[in-house]
C-alpha cells in the first residue's frame, strides 16, 4: 500500500511539473507547440514508456547506467514541458552530428538517427501518421537526448574507458596468481553526476561543446582522422584520441623531461633547447613495462643487481647447486637474516624461491644492468639501465626485458641528467664505466692507477638535482619530439586491440 501511495505522489509531482501553470504558461512560451495533442499528455503513460526504455537499454556504459538510475529515481523530463520541446534538443543533434563524425564515433551508438526521427515527428505533430502516442514519442526522445548528452560529455571529459581498470586486468600471471599492474598513472575518474546536473542548466550545450580535450596532440590526431581513408587507420587514430581524453599527467614539451614511448621503443631526453633520442629495450610480452609517471632521482655506477624473486623463480631454480654457472655469471647468494654469503652447492631450489635469500650479481663488466642504472620511485622495482647485451639494440623488435627499460646511450643520458658539470666529473664517470677519459687529469689518473683492480669506482652514486620528470607512455601514433612529425608504431603489447574491443560499439 505504501509503495502504491508513493508512486502516486511521484506521479502527481511529475504531472504538476509537466503541466506547469494554469493556462499552459511556461518559461518556453505561452502556447503549446503540441497543439491539440497537449490534452493527451499523460504522466503515468509516459512513466510506463520510460520504464520500458530503461529495461530495453542493456548498455554496459557507466554513463548510460547513471542516466537510467537518475530517471528511475526522479521520472524527470529534461527536454520538454507542456509548451513543447526545448530548442536545445535541435542544437544538441546538430552539435553531435558534427562532433561524432569528427571524432570517428558512431552516431547510431549515441541514438542520433532515432533522436532525429522522433524530433521530426514532434515538430510536425505526426504522431498519428506513425501510429505512436505522444506519450511514447516524447519520453523516448527525452531519454535518448539525455543519454546521448551524458555519454558524450563524460566520455570526452574523462575518456570512454577506464585505462586503470582495463590494463590492470589484462595480463594474468599464473606464477603470482594475480593480474600484472600495467598502468600506474594517477587518473581522475569520471563524474557522471556533474553531467546529469548539467541537463537542467541553461548552458548545457555550451558545457557539451567545452567537454572536448585540449592540447596540440589531440588537435593533430583529429586533423589526421579527417584525412584518413582506411578503416584500420581510423581505428588506430580513434584509440590514440581516446588516450588524449584520460585525465592524467600528459607529457608537455615545454619542460625538461625523459620520455619513453613503448610502441616506438625509443627514449627522448628533452631539454630547454635540445632533444636527443636513443633506442630502448623494454619488457617482453607477459613482462610488459608498466605505464607510469615518476621522477629520476639518482644514478648508480657499477651497481650490483639484486635479482627480483620472480626472475629467480623463472630463471634460477633449474641451476640449483651449479656453482660453475653461478661463478661464470658472478652471481652470489646471501642469507637475508644473517648476512652470510652461502655456498651455492648447498642451496636448494626451495630455499632460493622462499624469499629468505638474496641473490645478486656483482657490479662491473658482464653485469646485466651494465655500468649504470637510473633510479626513480615506482612500485614495480623497475628502472632505466645500461646492459651487457648491446646487440639487442640492433633488433627491430626490442621487447626482451623483465620490465625494466634498457637504454642504448647510458653515458649520454647520464650527462643530460647531471646538467652542466665540469669535465673532471664527466671523466670520473667515464673512467668508472671503463670509457676513455677526455681530460688530461683523467688520462693521468689512468696512467697512475693502471694496476688498480677493475672496475674503477671514482663514482658510485650521483644524485639527480633537480629531479627530472619521467614519462613512460603508450601511443602508437605520436609526434617524434625531435622532428615534430606524427609517426606510427606497432602495437607491441596489443593495447590498441584491447581498447578497440572496448570501444567497438562506439567507434565508426
Amino acid at each position: 500500500m505504501y509503495r502504491t501511495v508513493g508512486r502516486l505522489v511521484v506521479a502527481m509531482l511529475s504531472l504538476m511539473s509537466l503541466i506547469g501553470c494554469h493556462g499552459g504558461s511556461t518559461p518556453w512560451g505561452e502556447e503549446s507547440a503540441f497543439g491539440s495533442y497537449v490534452s493527451e499528455l499523460d504522466t503515468l503513460s509516459m512513466h510506463h514508456t520510460y520504464d520500458s526504455l530503461m529495461r530495453a537499454d542493456t548498455s554496459h556504459w557507466k554513463a548510460v547506467i547513471a542516466v537510467k538510475e537518475h530517471y528511475q529515481k526522479t521520472r524527470q523530463s529534461f527536454w520538454f514541458d507542456r509548451s513543447g520541446i526545448s530548442s536545445d534538443a535541435e542544437l544538441l543533434v546538430d552539435v553531435l552530428r558534427r562532433e561524432l563524425s569528427r571524432h570517428g564515433l558512431d552516431t547510431i551508438a549515441f541514438g542520433i538517427p532515432q533522436i532525429a526521427t522522433d524530433l521530426q515527428v514532434v515538430q510536425q505533430l505526426a504522431f498519428d501518421s506513425i501510429g505512436q502516442s505522444i506519450n511514447v514519442v516524447l519520453p523516448r526522445l527525452d531519454y535518448q537526448l539525455s543519454r546521448a548528452f551524458v555519454l558524450y560529455t563524460v566520455g570526452q571529459r574523462y575518456g570512454f574507458i577506464r585505462p586503470d581498470k582495463l590494463l590492470n586486468h589484462f595480463n594474468y600471471r599464473e606464477e603470482q596468481q594475480a593480474y600484472a599492474q600495467l598502468f600506474d598513472y594517477a587518473i581522475q575518474h569520471p563524474d557522471y553526476q556533474e553531467a546529469i546536473n548539467q541537463l537542467t542548466n541553461d548552458d548545457r550545450i555550451e558545457f557539451l561543446e567545452e567537454s572536448h580535450p585540449s592540447g596540440a596532440l589531440y588537435e593533430r590526431l583529429l586533423d589526421r582522422l579527417e584525412k584518413a581513408n582506411s578503416r584500420e587507420e581510423k581505428r588506430r587514430l580513434a584509440v590514440n584520441i581516446e588516450r588524449c581524453r584520460w585525465q592524467m599527467a600528459h607529457p608537455q614539451m615545454d619542460g625538461r623531461m625523459v620520455l619513453v614511448n613503448l610502441p616506438a621503443q625509443q627514449l627522448w631526453a628533452i631539454g630547454a633547447d635540445s632533444i636527443f633520442s636513443m633506442r630502448i629495450c623494454c619488457g617482453a610480452v607477459n613482462h610488459n613495462t608498466p605505464l607510469l609517471r615518476s621522477e629520476l632521482s639518482y644514478m648508480q655506477v657499477n651497481p650490483d643487481w639484486l635479482i627480483p624473486l620472480n626472475i629467480v623463480k623463472s630463471d634460477f631454480l633449474r641451476h640449483e647447486g651449479d656453482s660453475a654457472w653461478f661463478a661464470r655469471h658472478r652471481y652470489y647468494i646471501v642469507d637475508r637474516s644473517s648476512g652470510d654469503t652461502l655456498d651455492v652447492k648447498n642451496v636448494t631450489a626451495d630455499e632460493m624461491k622462499s624469499g629468505k635469500l638474496r641473490i645478486g650479481q656483482k657490479g662491473g663488466a658482464g653485469n646485466s644492468l651494465g655500468r649504470i642504472v637510473f633510479r626513480f620511485k615506482n612500485k614495480f622495482d623497475i628502472y632505466l639501465h645500461d646492459t651487457n647485451m648491446r646487440w639487442a639494440f640492433n633488433n627491430e623488435r626490442r621487447t626482451v626485458s623483465h620490465g625494466c627499460v634498457r637504454v642504448e646511450k647510458p653515458f649520454e643520458l647520464a650527462c643530460f641528467l647531471m646538467g652542466n658539470t665540469d669535465e673532471w666529473t664527466l671523466d670520473r664517470l667515464r673512467i668508472s664505466m671503463d670509457m676513455k677519459p677526455q681530460s688530461e687529469r683523467g688520462l693521468t689518473y689512468l696512467t697512475e692507477h693502471s694496476d688498480s683492480p677493475r672496475p674503477f669506482r671514482l663514482m658510485t652514486y650521483q644524485a639527480i638535482t633537480p629531479r627530472v620528470p619521467l614519462y613512460i607512455i603508450y601511443y602508437t601514433i605520436y609526434p617524434n619530439p625531435e622532428t615534430g612529425i606524427l609517426e606510427t608504431w606497432p602495437d607491441v603489447y596489443g593495447y590498441d586491440k584491447l581498447i578497440i574491443r572496448e570501444l567497438h560499439s562506439l567507434i565508426d
